[in-house]
């Protein structure tokens, strides 16, 4: 095996221990926050600028192509001088850089700190944290509807926010150990643009259509692979998957229903219903069926499956790179 598959196996590995053990501390500077100062200032200037949609569909593209192109270059530019330097610290910036486009402990911290509170049964706290983490109303929420919040969450995110990222990081490391941090990188990049102008609503409408469909396109292949691993991970994988087939579809997003259905089919619970934006009701479609009530307990196990499957997808990329060399 050669140095460069050390290397990129190295690389996964240290990435995602990094990731386990420390994750994303609030006070730490992140990659994302630079990512969103650009694009809220690039937003800012052509929301104020321009007004025809067509105008606005091509700053959008710009927007997409400068961050997402601008972000993988930028991590690529300083694992290299930093390999430059030395290669054991080139090794750690390439660690470090991609520990950041992995979410698993930032997930795994958000829910504990609302699930914490709720049983402790103060209610009001829970409530309050929530509403650091969803978007939704969570002045009235109940315990049952907390949870399903929580969970929601945690599945939703769990293919975007870890599964995602690192199978671009596993990609690039077949072609280099830098080429992983960059793909890693720019695949952040485009969940960020989605998650910040990816709107159909106004005013993002048109300079976020590029965006979102982007990030459609690149979660689609991850997001199915995270299904079928799970579903094998369950050991009832056509009934699993019939589940899936049933209701995923019903959601709007090509993947985000795909996410939280297979994680509630798995656990055998229910999500989607009812949910209050800004006080106007929206429904979601219902995915999976009600076998057992959503606790704490279903929650962590839900945190649980993300982390054996990426050390599943970790195992398997390593694999992959001592065969393909």
């Amino acid at each position: 095996m050669g140095t460069i598959d050390l290397d990129a196996i190295a690389l996964l590995g240290g990435a995602a221990l990094l990731d386990y053990l420390i994750g994303d501390p609030w006070t730490w500077p992140h990659p994302v926050q630079a990512m969103g100062w650009v694009i809220s200032v690039y937003s800012r200037g052509v929301l104020a600028w321009l007004k025809s949609p067509w105008a606005l569909r091509l700053a959008g593209v710009g927007l997409t192509l400068w961050v997402i192109l601008g972000s993988g270059a930028i991590a690529f530019g300083l694992v290299w001088l930093g390999d430059r330097l030395h290669p054991i610290l080139g090794m750690i910036v390439a660690m470090i850089l991609l520990a950041s486009c992995l979410a698993g402990r930032s997930l795994r911290d958000a829910a504990f700190d609302v699930l914490t509170p709720l049983q402790q049964g103060d209610l009001e706290a829970a409530r309050s944290r929530l509403g650091r983490y969803v978007g939704r109303d969570t002045d009235q929420l109940s315990e049952a509807e907390i949870l399903r919040a929580v969970l929601e969450t945690v599945t939703e995110n769990a293919v975007d926010g870890v599964m995602a990222p690192l199978f671009y990081a596993i990609l690039g490391a077949l072609i280099h150990p830098m080429a992983a941090v960059a793909l890693a990188m720019g695949y952040k990049a485009a969940s960020t643009l989605d998650s910040m102008v990816g709107y159909r609503r106004a005013p993002y409408t048109d300079l976020g259509w590029c965006s979102a469909r982007l990030e459609d396109i690149l979660t689609w292949f991850p997001c199915r692979l995270t299904v079928l691993t799970l579903a094998l991970w369950s050991r009832r994988p056509r009934q699993v998957l019939q589940v899936c087939r049933r209701d995923a579809i019903a959601d709007p997003s090509p993947n985000s229903g795909w996410s939280e259905c297979i994680y509630a089919a798995v656990l055998g619970v229910q999500v989607g219903g009812d949910n209050i934006y800004r006080g106007v009701v929206t429904s979601k479609p219902l995915l999976g069926d009600p076998v057992r009530p959503i606790t704490p307990a279903v929650v962590r196990k839900a945190i649980a499956l993300t982390r054996r499957c990426l050390f599943l997808w970790l195992g398997c990329g390593g694999l992959v790179l001592v065969l393909l060399r």
